[in-house]
């Protein structure tokens, strides 16, 4: 998958695919621009994020949306952050973004650690730094700590598809024999609860 990282807003990339799809999946950017009362050069960062994504393809100055770019138009907020989660992991920059926070005994890196990581997977790093942050947090990679100025896997980059099932609570004593007159315990069966891990809805 090719590796750039123009500025762009998780938004501005999603009413791009929408107006698209408005025109039945393929149109001119410059009509693109157009309709948006912008001019070409003003829309190409989130083509050229779009086309990364995998979302969209250009050619000859047409964009025409993929399979995977109208998979997304029809599905809920839910997967196409998922789906976005899996296409910037193909991406350079976030595999080995991802590879540096899972291998980390901390599960974190510091800001000095991501901007060494982008200088050596993109141009123009003081551009990228802003906009894979943006990018991470909104798709649930990873959150960012801005006191500490560090970056942290968050628990669904952390999550193995088909884990284990949680094991089962234990089970209740027997019963006494009832040759006495039943009194009151004053305990209680410990029960396991289930917790859900809590998800950050995220504003574009």
């Amino acid at each position: 998958m090719p590796t750039t990282y123009p500025k762009c807003t998780p938004s501005e990339l999603q009413g791009l695919l929408v107006l698209l799809n408005s025109h039945g999946g393929s149109q001119d950017l410059a009509r693109l621009a157009d309709d948006l009362d912008l001019e070409i050069d003003e829309i190409l960062p989130a083509v050229e994020y779009s086309e990364v994504l995998q979302l969209l393809k250009v050619q000859d100055g047409r964009a025409t949306l993929t399979d995977a770019g109208r998979k997304y138009l029809a599905s809920s907020i839910r997967e196409r952050k998922a789906i976005l989660r899996d296409q910037l992991r193909r991406t350079t920059l976030f595999r080995t973004l991802m590879r540096a926070l899972e291998s980390s005994p901390t599960r974190s890196l510091t800001d000095e650690q991501l901007a060494q990581i982008i200088s050596v997977t993109a141009a123009s790093a003081d551009d990228a730094v802003q906009t894979i942050v943006t990018w991470g947090r909104y798709v649930e990679l990873f959150r960012y700590d801005s006191e500490q100025h560090i970056v942290v896997a968050s628990p669904r980059a952390a999550a193995k598809p088909g884990g284990g099932a949680r094991p089962p609570p234990p089970a209740a004593p027997p019963a006494s024999p009832p040759t006495r007159t039943p009194s009151k315990s004053a305990g209680s069966t410990t029960e396991v609860e289930s917790r859900a891990s809590p998800v950050a809805v995220m504003g574009a």
